[in-house]
């Protein structure tokens, strides 16, 4: 190799490594946290769908159906959609953290009657990945192997927590 392509090519190589981001502009670049690769400048990208509305805290959402009824805000008690065969309605309070913070941000800007499909970031999710700290959980076996098997693996490429919330009634 002459001098002077050695020295091109070490040129080159310098401005490539100084084009890859850091380790924490890799979460600004929209990143998954995962703890196995933290502190790498890869990995499982966010995705972003550009049918979803994306709020500030990283959710995204899409109206399947608006709602025309009351809605929702803290304090008020909201009653949405079966996770059990036996129609069941999932009830909680909004404003005391008792679902996954995404849960609540989603339903807190919906109107009776809604239908909203979110996709849960990492961080509006389950604490530590376990779905019995806070809800909804299914209550079916099939349902929480299919929850479980999404929280552990979150870090591959085809798992994401999705859940379409259907906001019943608010009280």
């Amino acid at each position: 190799m002459t001098r002077r392509r050695s020295q091109l090519l070490s040129v080159a190589a310098g401005a490539a490594l100084l084009a890859v981001p850091d380790a924490a502009h890799a979460i600004v670049k929209g990143f998954e946290p995962m703890a196995a690769i933290k502190g790498k400048d890869y990995g499982k990208q966010r995705q972003s769908y550009s049918d979803y509305t994306r709020t500030e805290s990283g959710l995204q959402y899409q109206d399947l159906r608006e709602g025309t009824g009351k809605g929702a805000k803290p304090g008020a008690q909201a009653k949405g959609g079966s996770f059990a065969k036996d129609k069941d309605f999932f009830r909680f309070t909004l404003g005391r953290g008792e679902v996954i913070p995404a849960f609540e941000e989603a339903v807190l800007s919906m109107k009776e009657g809604g239908i909203r499909r979110i996709v849960v970031p990492v961080e509006l999710g389950y604490p530590d990945f376990d779905m019995n700290k806070l809800g909804p959980s299914p209550t079916t076996f099939s349902g929480q192997r299919a929850l479980d098997f999404v929280l552990r693996n979150q870090g591959l490429i085809d798992k994401t927590l999705l859940f379409d919330i259907e906001l019943v009634k608010v009280s």
